[in-house]
């Protein structure tokens, strides 16, 4: 196999991943390893989809999501690509901003709540 592949287990080092999510994604699709038998090699085009994927993972995208950005890529470009990911970025950077101020005000009630009865104690 080609100096620039990366075997499947080199992969799921790469990446920290599990043998079981990197069969995931090939079996959704995501990934398209060249296979060789029982073997998987992975070129630099699904080691970028991968970073791709871990990325949007780590922002809370759904494997749908980042799917659609795939396609999109394959079909259109990137430029139509990188259009749609904004789209995208906005609105979870709008749920992001409102799931940290539920929190925040959980956090400051649960701490009221806490000082209120802790100087309740002897």
């Amino acid at each position: 196999m080609a100096e620039d592949t990366l075997s499947f287990k080199d992969m799921c080092a790469a990446f920290d991943v599990t043998p079981r999510t990197l069969r995931y994604y090939e079996y959704i699709e995501l990934l398209s390893p060249i296979r060789e038998g029982r073997s998987r090699f992975y070129t630099p085009r699904e080691v970028a989809r991968m970073k791709l994927i871990m990325r949007g993972r780590r922002f809370g995208f759904s494997l749908e999501e980042i799917r659609q950005w795939l396609l999109i890529y394959e079909n259109e470009g990137t430029e139509a690509q990188n259009r749609v990911w904004v789209d995208g970025a906005t609105e979870k950077l709008e749920a992001l901003h409102k799931e940290r101020a539920e929190l925040d005000a959980a956090i400051d009630e649960l701490t009221e709540l806490r000082d209120k009865v802790a100087k309740t104690l002897p």
